[in-house]
């Protein structure tokens, strides 16, 4: 959350349907970050949609997120 901070915005919390990796460690208590997608609507509807003016914002976490990555 830090990251995104220092991009000038914040990340919320939420819960949504369906199963993942993610999933077996949320079970136990661990904080995990995914959905580092593109922002938009409609998951597989017919109006599924993105956002294309938050990519760049999304991009730039993205790059934050693997440049905190421990070298090796």
């Amino acid at each position: 959350m830090a990251l995104a901070a220092e991009l000038g915005f914040e990340l919320g919390t939420g819960h949504a349907g369906g199963a993942g990796d993610a999933c077996t460690c949320a079970a136990v208590g661990t904080p995990v970050l995914d959905g580092l997608g593109a922002v938009g609507g409609g998951a597989h509807a017919e109006d599924e949609h993105i956002l294309v003016s938050e990519a760049p914002r999304r991009i730039a976490l993205l790059v934050r997120l693997l440049e905190e990555l421990p070298a090796g």
